[in-house]
């Protein structure tokens, strides 16, 4: 079983030594993944920090929730499952395949088409 906490509301200068540190404190960190922005690098002031049992979760909670650190208040509750995202693409959705749609051709052939249904072209025999 994983026992894994959200960290939230950190300094975009911590890092991952720092929350190491920091949660030592807790009890036994089995690992810390500080999310970063994957096009400049930086951080995106919130990690995951995984311990190593459920004790050293409770402990890791009832310590550090709300507890300054690096000049801001730390948001430290339980990490929610990951939700499944639609694989889309984003905003513009994903695979948009083929033009606008066949209109029926030009000018000429939608006046073929009507004169045919006003009874003054030629009739078919079938």
């Amino acid at each position: 079983m994983e026992y894994k906490l959200y960290v939230g509301n950190l300094s975009y200068t911590t890092t991952e030594t720092d929350l190491q540190t920091l949660f030592t404190q807790a009890g036994a960190v089995k690992t810390v993944a500080l999310i970063k922005d994957r096009d400049s690098g930086r951080s995106k002031g919130f990690a995951f920090v995984e311990m190593e049992n459920q004790q050293d979760m409770q402990n890791a909670i009832s310590m550090l929730n709300g507890k300054d650190f690096q000049g801001r208040d730390l948001s430290v509750s339980i990490a929610r499952p990951r939700e499944e995202r639609s694989g889309g693409g984003g905003g513009f959705g994903g695979q948009r395949r083929g033009g606008g749609g066949g209109g029926g051709g030009g000018y000429n052939n939608d006046r073929n088409r009507n004169s045919n249904r006003s009874g003054g072209g030629q009739k078919r025999s079938w």
